[in-house]
């Protein structure tokens, strides 16, 4: 009787423990990275503190806090991070004793140029991206660093200025070195496969939406321009991917040019697609269909995956062999007899996507390390600036707010005012390249500061008085930064991630860890209201003087290109091709995320036209156009499209009238293929080309 009664209380109970044992797995696979990135973070600090205790170290709580700021949960990003963050402390450090030397009396001189190397290294951050824009706000907020223990209660320099530095540096380079340590023996890496996912993705997703939309034309053409504008955005956002992968190689480091020009490959590549899409929605159906068709036999099989289960598989597979496959289909187009200038655009303009994904399968090549690989050739390092405004504007806001925070602790003679201006310094330099997310930005690093200064006087007064050792002291603030290196990991909205990062960074630096230990409420409140007041006083300079809104920075980013293209068609000598899709690329590189996809395909647009007007530059004097050439580019310069386009037709017609002379003929041949391409870019965008028409 009792076994009858306890048999479907047994039932039941593992009818409710039945779905809780099968989610448990998942959710042990899900919380396990995060945790274990939680426990590297808390190794590293220890390990550096350890370190920093060992050496007898005045503040070792910067090894433990530049642990803590390196420590990422990419492995590759750690170490580029840590990289960076060594080379902008050594010249951060160097700054301030060459600023001591100069000026070792004179206390408002020293001051001043003191924000003025914050607001030169805040104008680098901008200009800079990724780590590289990172190292240049550390060099600011270094000086700021050294200079807080340098200075006296109103600012006056010390003559030990020089040991000064080399410990504040020593003190920041154990905590990058022991959190490098640490994350390479706990961590073996994946930056590298996922960008190399992230590449075989987008090719496979870019050629299978291409075949798709030729393999549709002659009935009513299917409108891709939303697909090439998200793709858009998708290759912009990559571009801290390969940064963080160049961290886990020295090979990728060496041949960084091939990720890059990869990258250039994919805009490339939706810009041919572009093309081909804008005159085929311009063709008649059954003109429209043989074009099409023509073209779709000449792309190879292999090449027009989908993006669909297993293409980027394919991709991944043999990058090499793709590679021989794509380069033969761009010969087999430019082959093809065309008699028509649509043909030939068509033909033009399928190759380019086919180059560009010849660049992409070499950066694949590369990622994945396929034997066989082509060795890629010296390539030149090219400085584009997209727009030096915002830069100008982050300099002067923090030249102007650091030298105001300053001075109110020279007239207040305020004991920790040198830390408020150091932690101002930090907050406004790492912030300033955000543009008009700087302000919110400010505002969540001081709401995660404040939580941070919560929890080091939880643990500095109720947890470390009754513990003596040092692996006790490990335990006890384990007991923080483990569950905060859990959130951080599992962060993914920016305000969230930017509080949870404001509390583990500010951890040490509050807590203030000795040996032995201090205990005195005072200090560690004078201390935590200096931090505190510091990173508070970053949002009201950010409102204070707003920094260009998104929308702005955009619209300036259009108008440049258009100035820039105005003048390219007024110049006789054209730039070279690679210089000016050099400065294209790093125009859609700095096109805010949130901008409007029109604003894309416009930059996108501005390339192409960019680009065949300098090839037709080249070939105007030997087809003997260059006096309607220039005509028709003048009347672009001018703004007047439907000039341009006008006069273009009629260089057009030009050229279809001249006698058939051999090479001449394909010369002219593609030369009006290019013309037609511009003048469709210029319809289609008619609007974009013609804004600030002059008179």
């Amino acid at each position: 009787m009792t076994d009858s009664v306890a048999e479907p209380g047994a039932i039941r109970a593992r009818t409710m423990l039945s779905p809780l044992s099968a989610a448990l797995p998942t959710a042990l696979s899900v919380a396990s990275p995060p945790l274990l990135f939680g426990v590297r973070l808390w190794a590293s600090v220890c390990l550096a503190l350890f370190v920093a205790f060992s050496l007898e170290l005045d503040n070792a709580f910067w090894a433990g806090t530049s642990a803590a700021i390196v420590c990422q949960p990419q492995l590759g990003a750690s170490l580029r991070k840590g990289w960076f963050r060594m080379i902008g402390t050594v010249i951060g450090a160097t700054m301030i004793v060459v600023l001591t030397a100069c000026f070792p009396q004179d206390r408002i001189a020293f001051l001043a140029l003191l924000a003025l190397w914050g607001a030169i290294c805040a104008f680098a951050a901008t200009l800079f991206r990724n780590f590289a824009s990172y190292a240049a706000a550390l060099a600011g907020y270094t000086a700021a660093i050294v200079a807080a223990d340098n200075l006296g209660a109103t600012g006056g320099a010390s003559p030990d200025v020089f040991m000064l530095a080399i410990f504040r540096a020593s003190e920041i380079c154990i905590g990058i070195v022991c959190a490098g340590i640490v994350l390479a023996v706990t961590d073996l890496g994946g930056s590298q496969r996922r960008l190399a996912a992230a590449y075989a993705t987008l090719a496979a997703e870019i050629m299978g939406r291409f075949t798709g939309m030729l393999a549709l034309a002659g009935s009513p053409l299917p409108d891709t321009r939303a697909q090439r504008w998200e793709l858009t955005r998708r290759v912009i956002a990559l571009d801290p991917t390969i940064d963080q992968a160049l961290g886990e190689s020295s090979e990728l480091r060496y041949l960084s040019t091939v990720l890059q020009s990869a990258l250039h490959g994919l805009f490339n590549a939706l810009d041919g697609w572009r093309g081909v899409a804008t005159h085929l929605g311009r063709l008649p159906d059954e003109v429209g269909r043989q074009g099409a068709e023509t073209i779709l036999r000449s792309v190879p099989f292999e090449l027009r995956s989908g993006p669909g289960s297993g293409a980027p598989a394919r991709w991944l597979a043999d990058p090499v062999g793709l590679r021989r496959i794509c380069e033969e289909a761009v010969r087999t187009l430019l082959a093809l007899p065309a008699g028509t200038p649509s043909q030939r655009l068509l033909t033009e303009q399928t190759a380019k996507l086919l180059a560009g994904m010849v660049h992409v399968l070499d950066g694949l090549a590369l990622l994945v390390d396929a034997p066989g690989r082509p060795v890629p050739g010296h390539s030149e390092f090219r400085l584009s600036v997209p727009d030096w405004l915002p830069a100008l504007g982050n300099a002067g806001r923090a030249f102007v707010t650091i030298g105001a925070v300053e001075l109110f602790w020279v007239a207040t003679a305020w004991p920790n005012g040198a830390s408020a201006i150091v932690f101002f310094t930090i907050v406004v330099l790492l912030l300033s390249p955000r543009g008009d997310q700087a302000y919110a930005g400010a505002l969540a690093f001081t709401l995660g500061t404040a939580g941070g200064v919560l929890f080091a006087a939880i643990v500095k007064f109720a947890v470390l008085p009754g513990l003596e050792s040092f692996p006790a002291f490990c335990v006890a603030i384990g007991l923080f930064l483990i569950p905060a290196g859990f959130a951080l990991a599992q962060s993914r909205q920016p305000v969230v991630l930017a509080v949870v990062t404001a509390m583990a960074f500010n951890f040490m630096p509050v807590l203030a860890p000795t040996n032995p230990m201090s205990y005195d409420t005072a200090q560690f409140y004078n201390s935590a209201l200096a931090i505190f007041a510091g990173c508070a006083a970053a949002p009201l300079s950010f409102r204070l003087l707003p920094p260009l809104s998104l929308g702005l920075r955009a619209r300036r980013l259009l108008a440049l290109t258009l100035r820039d293209l105005r003048r390219l068609a007024l110049a006789p000598l054209p730039p070279s091709s690679e210089d000016w899709d050099g400065r294209m690329y790093g125009r859609l590189a700095a096109l805010p995320d949130q901008a409007e996809p029109l604003q894309r395909a416009g930059l996108v647009a501005a390339l192409s036209v960019g680009s065949e007007i300098i090839h037709l530059r080249h070939s105007a004097p030997r087809l003997g156009v260059a006096a309607e050439l220039d005509a028709a580019l003048a009347a672009l310069a001018q703004g007047h499209s439907a000039i341009s386009i006008a006069r273009l037709r009629q260089l057009d017609r030009r050229l279809a009238s001249a006698p058939d002379t051999g090479t001449e003929t394909t010369i002219a041949l593609r030369a009006r293929g290019r013309i037609l391409a511009i003048s469709e870019a210029l319809t289609e965008h008619r609007s974009y080309f013609d804004a600030g028409a002059t008179a």
